[in-house]
């Protein structure tokens, strides 16, 4: 066992950790980090998806020996907080992105570093992206994902706004068969 501090969500935390640890349960166990989900545990499916300094890494497969001293952790409870949400967590509510919701923390995170690293994709870029972060839903199709990004895109570069995304109650107040968002 070993001491390690990592930067987590901004936050410093001075953890004692195995080196054979894996990322993902360190922030599970250790941390209460329950947004990074363990879906198959080789790194294919994308749910444990997290931003390791600057890169998309899927934490199920990542060693604590892999994992440098005061490395960058960003988790989906560092996007955002309840009373803000990031625009991408607002468009994936108004898209109705989260189907599940398992794959979605992954699906989040993994598309803010790709909004950090290209503030106009096209939607062919996100798809792209997905797929080579291995992040994989069962249940959207990934239209709702990819049109998520897009708008989130543009509140973040300023051309949209969250209100003009945000669901409009119909003037008869009917909602069957709408967009309504789901709580």
């Amino acid at each position: 066992m070993e001491t390690k501090t990592l930067i987590v969500n901004g936050m410093a935390r001075r953890l004692l950790v195995s080196p054979n640890d894996l990322l993902v349960d360190v922030l599970r166990s250790q941390l209460q980090l329950t947004s990074v989900k363990v879906g198959c545990g080789k790194g294919q499916c994308g749910a444990c998806t997290v931003i390791l300094d600057g890169k998309v890494v899927r934490a199920c497969i990542i060693k604590m020996s892999r994992v440098a001293e005061n490395a960058s952790v960003t988790t989906l409870e560092g996007i955002g907080t309840p009373d803000c949400l990031h625009p991408l967590q607002h468009a994936w509510i108004q898209h109705g992105a989260a189907q599940c919701g398992f794959c979605t923390p992954g699906f989040i995170v993994s598309a803010k570093a790709l909004l950090d690293e290209n503030a106009a994709p096209s939607r062919e870029d996100v798809r792209d992206w997905f797929q080579k972060h291995h992040n994989i839903c069962r249940c959207t199709g990934y239209k709702p994902l990819v049109d998520a990004v897009m708008d989130a895109a543009a509140i973040l570069r300023g051309e949209k706004t969250v209100e003009e995304i945000s669901f409009k109650m119909p003037a008869d107040g009917r909602i069957w068969g709408s967009s309504i968002p789901r709580p």
